[in-house]
C-alpha cells in the first residue's frame, strides 16, 4: 500500500479542513477524517492511480459525513421518542443533557484563525449549507468545478450556480463586516 501512503496521506490535512467545515467540531472532524481514510485504504484497489485523490478523499468524507447525520438524526428521533415516553424522573423532553468533548489543542486551527479572525469565519458558516460545500471546496481547497461537481454529486453548472451564489451572499456579508471593522470607508454622498 505504499502508493496509498504517497497519494492519500498528503491530503490528511485538507481533508481535516474539509471535514472541520462539515461538523463544526474538531473532535468530530478528526472522527470523520479517520472513517474518511479507514474507508479509503479499504477501497484502495478501487481508485485509479495517478488520478486526484484529493478529489477522492472529500467524495468519500462527505458521503461519510452525510451518513452519520442521517443515522443521528434517526437516534436523536428515538431518543425524542423515548423521552416523551417514559418521564420517571420528571424530565421533560427536550431537556435530555448533552455531552460534547472538550477542545483538543489544534496548531493548525491556531493558525488559521490567526490570519482569518471570527468574523470571516461566521460569514462563511453562515452561508447556507450547499453554496458553503461550493464555496469552501473551491476558494479554500481549491478543487476544480469538475472535481467539486463529483464530490457534491451535482452537474458541474449547479456548481457554477452554487458558487456564484454562495460568492455574492459571502461578499455582503464581508462588505458589512468590513465597514464595521473600519476596513472599509464609506463616503456619505
Amino acid at each position: 500500500m505504499e502508493s496509498f501512503h504517497q497519494e492519500a496521506l498528503p491530503h490528511l490535512d485538507a481533508v481535516y479542513r474539509f471535514a472541520l467545515r462539515l461538523s463544526g467540531s474538531p473532535a468530530d472532524a478528526e472522527d470523520l477524517v479517520q472513517e474518511t481514510f479507514l474507508r479509503a485504504y479499504r477501497a484502495w484497489e478501487q481508485y485509479t492511480p495517478g488520478t486526484r485523490a484529493k478529489s477522492w478523499l472529500f467524495t468519500i468524507c462527505r458521503n461519510v459525513f452525510l451518513r452519520q447525520r442521517k443515522r443521528d438524526r434517526r437516534r436523536d428521533e428515538t431518543v425524542r421518542q423515548a423521552a416523551n415516553e417514559v418521564d420517571t424522573n420528571g424530565i421533560q423532553a427536550g431537556e435530555i443533557p448533552v455531552f460534547t468533548t472538550a477542545y483538543q489543542y489544534d496548531p493548525e486551527g491556531q493558525f488559521f484563525a490567526s490570519i482569518i479572525d471570527d468574523g470571516i469565519l461566521q460569514a462563511i458558516e453562515n452561508l447556507p449549507p450547499d453554496f458553503r460545500d461550493a464555496v469552501v471546496l473551491s476558494d479554500l481547497e481549491g478543487l476544480a468545478y469538475a472535481e467539486i461537481a463529483d464530490v457534491l454529486g451535482i452537474p458541474i453548472g449547479t456548481v457554477k450556480s452554487r458558487l456564484f451564489r454562495g460568492r455574492r451572499l459571502l461578499q455582503r456579508q464581508l462588505y458589512e463586516y468590513a465597514t464595521e471593522s473600519g476596513y472599509v470607508q464609506v463616503n456619505p454622498q
